[in-house]
Formats: structure tokens, C-alpha cells, sequence
């Protein structure tokens, strides 16, 4: 789970109870995936998780998400399914690496455009609105090869400022007809599947 993109919604609720559960059920597993000083790694996740998991670093996620990677590595489907189980929505993905690569591209411009650090989690509203300026960037693009998109049409009305700054946005011509198509879809679904939730979101 290297190249892709993941975006989680998390229940610490149920995280508290059985992640933390599952964790001191199978602590011979994990430590496989947390060397070195495996022991006290497990005992600080352990400690995070029974808190809320949202305060587990990048790194310590990337190691549970390995974890349950390996334990149902057949069935991609599987593993959604268990995390879930364990206070870990993995809501939606980009599963290619060069599409990853764009995405973090506008990202990054984001950022310096509008001054914000989107660190891996980030709360639902900052999210939505760097969402809405990917929509409007690829908009923008996939206007040269007559490609509409409505909801751009719909969202422009109330985020002008946006707009503006997706009309600047540096490297357009960077992008081929495919991979706009692709990104547009991409910020599309993200938007709709996040536009009502109010918790953080986290980017793996």
C-alpha cells in the first residue's frame, strides 16, 4: 500500500475498544511491523489508540495499515472491511501512482496559495475547500478538451475567491485529457463524499 492514496474517516469510539483489543490480542503479529523498538512502539499505539487514533502519527498509521495489509493481502475489499471494523473508514482511494502524484501537485499549490498546512489529517472544512479548488482547477483544464462539468457550474456561484485563484493555478498545460478527466472524477467524489461529514479527514 505504497503507491496509492488513501483518504479515512475515523470512529474512535470503536477504535478505543477494538483496535485497542485487537492490538493486545496479536501483539506477536505487530511487532513484525514496528521495528525496531517494536515493544515500545506497540505500547505508545496502544496508549494513542485507547485516547482517539486520530493522535497516531502518519508513520504509526502507515504501520497499522501494513499490518492488516499483510493479514488479508488476497482481498483488497477485506481489508477495508476489517479496518472498518477496527474505527478505520478507508472511504476512498487514488490508486495510481502518477494520479497520486498530480493530486499532490495541486495540493502543494493550495498550500502556498492560500498559506495552510494540510498536515495528513485535517479537519472536514479546510478539506472541502481545497477540494472545491482542485474542482475548479481541473475545470479549468478539461475546458480545452470540452469536457463540463456541473458541479463546478453549481459551486462557483459561492466560492469565487476560488475560482480566482484556480484561474491563476501555475502548470495547466501539464495535464493530458485522460488524467484530467481522472482528476476531475477524482475531486468530484471526494467532495461528495465528504461535503455533510464534520470530522477530520486524513490523508495516508
Amino acid at each position: 500500500m505504497t503507491e496509492e492514496l488513501y483518504f479515512i474517516k475515523t470512529n474512535p469510539n470503536i477504535a478505543k475498544i477494538n483496535l485497542y483489543n485487537r492490538l493486545c490480542r496479536e501483539e506477536e503479529n505487530i511487532l513484525n511491523f514496528l521495528q525496531p523498538n517494536g515493544a515500545t512502539n506497540l505500547e505508545l499505539i496502544k496508549e494513542k489508540v485507547k485516547d482517539s487514533v486520530e493522535e497516531l502519527s502518519k508513520e504509526e498509521l502507515s504501520q497499522i495499515f501494513s499490518w492488516f495489509n499483510k493479514a488479508y493481502q488476497s482481498d483488497h475489499e477485506e481489508i477495508k472491511t476489517q479496518l472498518f471494523i477496527n474505527g478505520i473508514d478507508l472511504f476512498y482511494e487514488i490508486p495510481s501512482v502518477h494520479h497520486t502524484e498530480n493530486y499532490l501537485q495541486i495540493l502543494s499549490t493550495y498550500e502556498k496559495l492560500f498559506q495552510q498546512n494540510m498536515n495528513y489529517i485535517v479537519d472536514s472544512k479546510n478539506f472541502s475547500e481545497f477540494l472545491i479548488y482542485g474542482i475548479f482547477v481541473m475545470e479549468i483544464i478539461n475546458k480545452e478538451y470540452d469536457n463540463e462539468n456541473i458541479l463546478s457550474d453549481y459551486l462557483k456561484q459561492d466560492y469565487q475567491a476560488l475560482y480566482s485563484s484556480a484561474e491563476n493555478h501555475p502548470d495547466l498545460k501539464n495535464f493530458d485529457q485522460k488524467n484530467s478527466a481522472d482528476l476531475q472524477r477524482y475531486f468530484n467524489d471526494l467532495y461528495d463524499l465528504t461535503r455533510f461529514y464534520k470530522g477530520s479527514i486524513i490523508q495516508l
